[in-house]
């Protein structure tokens, strides 16, 4: 008998009304919301505008849906389109099955649209958006604990996890490992980690954004170990766990590269914030410069007519 436990949600939706509010979509809309808040005011504290990171979220955010959606019905393509499932259910995302990988690479891809609109390094804009992601990942995750879904291994730790039977789905009930919550700590801890290196080491040129996706991967990989959703596996390993494997090289091997060619970090993030500094410094001078005008030309007509004969 279990002494202890995380309960799980006995519906994953919430009517108000004739209006549905699922607990999944709830969690990825107030993840992006913390991210974009607080990607704005890394941006600001590095020179770029008010609303700018906002803005290039218009692109990022639907491209980094569509890329989390179709990594994971590719990868776990046996869920839709095998026989006794139907491919429509792909369409469904609020029933749970978005992709990290995925969603980071075509969101990086609506990104660099949106900064190539403005004229702002895309390098720049992932640095200072990066602990937000992780924020965002840590909020989003809880999406699974709506959902009961993508839990760990059996256990009768005080914090196991709670699971309700679903014959339409195999669930079985138990108590196993909360990897929604094990990733969602670790997402904190991530955010945390890339705040602190960035103060401390004034990291740029994209080099905060590859610490997070470092230090992700790390997390990443000893989770998935504990999850026991139907995976593909590749020589023993989960294909999530190759992932962060290639993932990690790749982002330490950017880390160090960039170091060597890019020192330091970008002194101008966002030209048009210069031009914008520069235009409110200069708008008073000017205004001095011509107060002062017609006062000197005065002065001599003064002295003048003061002059005696």
């Amino acid at each position: 008998m279990e002494l202890a436990y995380i309960p799980s949600p006995s519906s994953g939706v919430i009517y108000l009304g004739p209006i549905p509010l699922r607990g999944y979509a709830f969690c990825i809309i107030i993840g992006v919301f913390v991210a974009v808040w607080l990607g704005g005011r890394r941006w600001v504290a590095r020179g770029g505008q008010v609303g700018t990171v906002a803005d290039i979220a218009v692109w990022a955010v639907p491209f980094g849906l569509v890329g989390g959606r179709l990594y994971h019905v590719i990868t776990d393509y046996q869920l839709y389109f095998t026989d006794g499932k139907n491919w429509v259910d792909a369409f469904k995302i609020w029933q749970g099955g978005l992709g990290i990988w995925g969603a980071v690479a075509l969101g990086a891809l609506g990104a660099w649209i949106g900064c190539r609109r403005r004229g702002i390094p895309l390098p720049a804009y992932a640095d200072a958006i990066a602990p937000g992601i992780a924020l965002a990942q840590a909020i989003g995750r809880w999406g699974n604990w709506f959902n009961q879904e993508l839990y760990g291994k059996a256990t009768t730790l005080p914090w196991a996890l709670k699971i309700d039977a679903d014959p339409d789905t195999g669930r079985v009930a138990g108590t196993y490992h909360p990897t929604f919550l094990y990733e969602s700590l670790w997402c904190i801890g991530v955010a945390l980690l890339v705040i602190w290196a960035d103060r401390r080491f004034t990291l740029g040129h994209g080099r905060a954004f590859a610490l997070y996706v470092a230090s992700y991967t790390v997390g990443r990989f000893w989770i998935e170990y504990l999850r026991v959703d139907d995976a593909h596996h590749i020589l023993g390993l989960r294909l999530n766990d190759w992932t962060s494997i290639v993932v990690f090289v790749a982002a330490v091997a950017y880390l160090v590269i960039s170091a060597k060619k890019a020192p330091g970090r970008e002194e101008v993030v966002e030209p048009a914030a210069v031009e914008d500094g520069a235009a409110e410094v200069d708008g008073p001078a000017e205004k001095d410069t011509e107060a002062k005008a017609p006062a000197e030309a005065k002065a001599p007509a003064e002295a003048k007519a003061t002059k005696k004969p």
